[in-house]
């Protein structure tokens, strides 16, 4: 289930508690959420997209861990929006490889696995974790930010389409 598009005007006249506590469900970051709702109001849906990316460049590696709890690993039976994201994974054997990948990932990275997963199937999302397992440390915590971001881009126009 997916939360309630409420457009770009009611986003930007929700109370500031409101508007952070929307954000919250696009990325668990509470700099984040706080930096995107007290910049409101946004004249378009293209100036709150590009805040939010800023916003996401700013965080500290804390803020990014924080971000990081709120995603469940790719592959296992997510709920809410993570599970619409992740519907392309399908299918016991490839779930299962996906765990496999993801305590690789998580043994060499110390974080989950982030991938933005929408319209990607269970194969895909696996050739990308294994691409990514060559990284060094400092590579892949740059690529997992730009991820990040396109997740978070993806919610906040969910959040504001009308």
């Amino acid at each position: 289930m997916t939360r309630e598009a409420i457009g770009l005007a009611g986003f930007n006249s929700l109370p500031d508690d409101a508007a952070e506590q929307a954000l919250l469900a696009c990325c668990s970051s509470p700099r984040w959420a706080r930096a995107i709702a007290a910049a409101r109001p946004y004249p378009t849906l293209l100036s709150l997209l590009d805040a939010a990316d800023v916003a996401v460049d700013m965080l500290s590696e804390a803020d990014i861990d924080a971000a990081l709890a709120g995603h469940p690993r790719i592959g296992d039976r997510a709920t809410g929006t993570a599970a619409h994201e992740q519907s392309g994974v399908t299918g016991d054997d490839v779930r299962a490889r996906l765990a496999e990948g993801n305590r690789a990932y998580e043994e060499k990275f110390g974080h989950i696995y982030l991938v933005c997963a929408a319209g990607r199937d269970g194969e895909e999302l696996l050739a990308v974790l294994r691409a990514r397992l060559e990284n060094d440390p400092t590579t892949e915590r740059q690529v997992m930010r730009r991820e990040l971001a396109k997740i978070n881009l993806l919610r906040l126009i969910q959040l504001v389409a009308s």
